[in-house]
């Protein structure tokens, strides 16, 4: 099962690996910017179980999308950011 979902995000381009890696920023956000809301401690922490769930999976997806590739493509492009 782990093998069939990898392979199928493979599939996917570099740069839509990248956007789903991006979207996983505002859900940690909200995972804990919730807790200032006024709401209950326990809809707190749903809120939080929900939306750090959803960034772990946007994180993890991306990844997988991107692969070691993409991964030291990204180094690359950042170190040359760096420099200019």
């Amino acid at each position: 099962m782990k093998e069939r979902i990898q392979n199928f995000l493979k599939k996917f381009s570099f740069r839509t690996g990248v956007i789903i890696l991006a979207m996983c920023i505002p859900f940690y956000i909200l995972a804990f910017a919730q807790a200032a809301f006024p709401i209950s401690n326990s809809m707190k922490v749903a809120l939080w179980t929900v939306f750090f769930g959803l960034a772990k999976t946007f994180q993890y997806g991306g990844l997988t999308i991107i692969g070691k590739e993409g991964i030291l493509k990204i180094k690359e492009w950042w170190k040359s950011k760096r420099n200019k």
